[in-house]
């Protein structure tokens, strides 16, 4: 029995659909854990159990790892919340249910930095390692998903590319850092969690192809979309207002600018370039199968 949660999500969609075609050759089971069902298609509720409710909350996380064998976990941040409360508050019930059951395998979804100078501030991906502790530290084997920056994150300035090409972030023109397509992240979990050959805790990094530079992406997007694209980096201070203006919590807010003043300062540059690090789909796939179609056709996408 494999354990979903975020099975609506970028990830935990690709990855249900990954382990519903592969699942019943490994004569594995697979529930959900979901707030509304209904987001689930009826061909997938028809071959997968379903408990109701937020991971987060001790009686479905009791419900949902009984039984288990293993479980992709991935935390949907709170931003009306401090950042340990969003991470590492909201993965205590289920650590608790993880004893509880003796479940065996875990996978996770967390970020690049463990053993940088800068990891201890951070921010967010501070919090998102302390979780990974706390996961860890419950007698599962334990995976954590060591990710970059998504490609997907450029979907929320598709509006701004087709109307100004424009796309904004808060980090430096040139600096080269991996970058991944969510697909490619969900395909490293779903063999982790059907072949559970693998013991003890690990991070798994997951780089992409190569790293990109914010002006390589302009670059790529310029030459793939058909229309001039640059980059705008905006200052933290001001990135800082917006999320106020956005009703963050003030800790959160600050904990996704020490992110990104992290991220200039060598976060995500931890982790050798191997063939085992990195992952297939190419930037320049991306913005021709998601990227494009998400400016051209005008639709709003959320990270």
């Amino acid at each position: 029995m494999i354990v979903i949660t975020a099975p609506t999500g970028n990830i935990g969609s690709h990855l249900l659909s990954l382990l519903l075609a592969s699942a019943p050759a490994h004569d594995e089971q697979l529930r959900v854990v979901v707030r509304d069902p209904a987001r689930l298609p009826d061909a997938v509720r028809d071959r997968v159990e379903v408990v109701t409710g937020s991971h987060g909350d001790a009686e479905v996380a009791d419900r949902a790892f009984e039984g288990a064998d293993a479980v992709f976990w991935l935390v949907p941040p709170d931003a009306s919340l401090t950042p340990e409360e969003a991470y590492c508050g909201f993965t205590r019930p289920a650590a608790k249910a993880l004893v509880a059951h003796g479940v065996g395998h875990v996978v996770g979804v967390s970020a690049l930095g463990r053993g940088t100078p800068v990891a201890h501030r951070a921010g967010l991906v501070g919090a998102s390692l302390a979780m990974d502790d706390l996961i860890a530290g419950t007698g599962a084997a334990y995976r954590a998903l060591a990710c970059p920056s998504f490609f997907e994150n450029l979907l929320e300035d598709a509006d701004t590319i087709r109307e100004k090409g424009v796309f904004t972030d808060a980090v430096d023109a040139g600096l080269k850092a991996p970058r991944a397509a969510v697909a490619d992240i969900a395909a490293v979990a779903a063999d982790l969690l059907l072949n559970r050959t693998w013991s003890g805790n690990d991070s798994v990094p997951v780089l992409g192809p190569q790293d990109l530079s914010p002006d390589d992406l302009a670059r790529i997007m310029t030459e793939e979309l058909g229309r001039p694209v640059r980059y705008e980096q905006q200052p933290l201070d001001e990135l800082y207002t917006d999320l106020l203006g956005y009703r963050l919590d003030e800790a959160f807010a600050q904990g996704v600018v020490d992110m990104k003043r992290a991220k200039n300062e060598g976060l995500d540059a931890g982790v050798t370039r191997t063939p085992a690090t990195g992952s297939p789909t190419t930037f320049r796939q991306w913005c021709a199968q998601t990227l494009g179609p998400a400016v051209s056709g005008g639709t709003r996408h959320a990270r």
